[in-house]
């Protein structure tokens, strides 16, 4: 059964809007089976729908929210593909424990040598770039461990990882540029990266996104700062 087609899209959104008091728990079950083509889940739940409910409930606002998307199968790829990247470059996969000792290297290489006077919104930034490579190294990991074997539409089970793993990319290159030309004495301005995607960014179902993964709703014009200084970037940023 080809599920991408816009009726059954409908059929979907509609079972998402309706109230959860008057949702039918069952076809909920059984529209997450023609999603997924997971019939051991399917068995699993359908045992006691209803006591499922969340979890129905949050998996299918997932496929919902992917195929609203309408992305194609190219699209998803060309995420791959910029997250492939982001590895290489940020994330750098590995099993050995020196992992962490080798990003406070990477850490300490990129500090400014003014760092310690600095106001306390300029130095944050840097302190939150080191966890936002710790958060994309986990997205990377359950990203990785996907069990993409029965299911019907592999990319919409891959794309709230790939979107989350990108937008914190473009988070930490923000920041890096801030800290990086800040000039002392000049305004402290920390705005939030755009972002062409507003839409919810989600790691898993029924979750909760990252506030500092969405753009704000109404960013104020950005204060033009001085010429940028000269300043030698560390590769490994």
């Amino acid at each position: 059964m080809n599920n991408q087609d816009p009726q059954f899209t409908a059929k979907l959104q509609a079972w998402v809007n309706t109230p959860d008091s008057q949702k039918d728990w069952d076809e909920g079950a059984l529209l997450l089976l023609q999603l997924s083509g997971n019939r051991i889940m399917y068995h699993n739940i359908s045992i006691n729908p209803s006591g499922k409910a969340e979890f129905i409930k949050g998996m299918l606002q997932k496929y919902l929210n992917f195929r609203l998307q309408k992305l194609t199968k190219a699209q998803v790829c060309e995420m791959q593909s910029e997250v492939d990247e982001i590895v290489k470059k940020v994330i750098k996969p590995s099993d050995v424990s020196s992992v962490k000792s080798a990003e406070f290297a990477d850490f300490k290489t990129g500090k400014r040598p003014d760092h310690d006077d600095l106001p306390e919104e300029i130095q944050a930034l840097y302190v939150e770039n080191l966890d936002i490579v710790h958060r994309m190294r986990e997205l990377h990991l359950k990203l990785r461990t996907l069990s993409l074997d029965n299911a019907t539409c592999p990319d919409s089970e891959r794309y709230p990882f790939l979107k989350d793993i990108i937008a914190l990319d473009k988070k930490r290159v923000h920041n890096w540029d801030i800290y990086d030309h800040f000039i002392p004495g000049t305004p402290v301005t920390v705005e939030e990266p755009s972002s062409e995607n507003e839409d919810s960014i989600e790691q898993k179902p029924a979750t909760e996104q990252p506030a500092e993964e969405a753009a704000p709703a109404e960013a104020k014009p950005k204060k033009k700062a001085a010429p940028k200084r000269t300043t030698k970037k560390s590769a490994k940023k």
